[in-house]
């Protein structure tokens, strides 16, 4: 069942496609969210006021955007609830670990070796860039996708991966020259 299929069905009020929907995009929400605030209890807490809201508010879905889109831009929206009633917003990114299949110790040094230094990159963009990023090539959204996410425009968008993408570049070349 692809994704407006579930969301008709959780219109409808059918709990077994909210759980399939919770369970398809649980992960990629609470990645957003940790990325943007550190803190997996306000991240926890995102996810399910945004899952709560999709519960809601499914028969509102106009097919206007994707279902990730909007899902995004909810779980957004409640995060930035949840952090003004903080008093604070803060962008932290944690680049999720993934199972190394590396087929020998060497090269799994290797990939470990890069990875910590793709972090390490990661972490010196700006908040805006990270965000773009993750949202771009982690959650594969388009640029129309993350702008409306985001809430500015599309060239913004555009700017801030190109910058991001270029500071990626450098800071992993000189991490090779050292």
């Amino acid at each position: 069942m692809d994704d407006i299929d579930l969301v008709k069905a959780v219109a409808s009020g059918d709990k077994r496609a909210m759980h399939a929907f919770y369970m398809r995009h649980n992960d990629a929400v609470y990645a957003f969210a940790f990325s943007r605030c550190g803190n997996t209890d306000l991240a926890s807490d995102c996810v399910h006021d945004a899952m709560l809201d999709v519960w809601r508010s499914a028969s509102s879905f106009a097919g206007k955007s994707s279902v990730k889109t909007w899902l995004f831009s909810i779980a957004r929206n409640k995060l930035i609830d949840a952090l003004r009633k903080r008093g604070k917003m803060s962008y932290v990114d944690e680049v999720p670990e993934l199972e190394d299949t590396a087929p020998n110790p060497e090269a799994a040094a290797i990939a470990a070796a890069e990875r910590e230094r793709l972090h390490h990159c990661i972490e010196g963009l700006s908040g805006p860039q990270r965000s773009a990023i993750r949202l771009a090539f982690l959650e594969d959204l388009s640029y129309p996708e993350i702008a409306e996410v985001e809430v500015v425009p599309i060239g913004t968008i555009k700017t801030r991966v190109f910058h991001a993408k270029q500071a990626l570049m450098r800071c992993l070349e000189a991490g090779l020259r050292r």
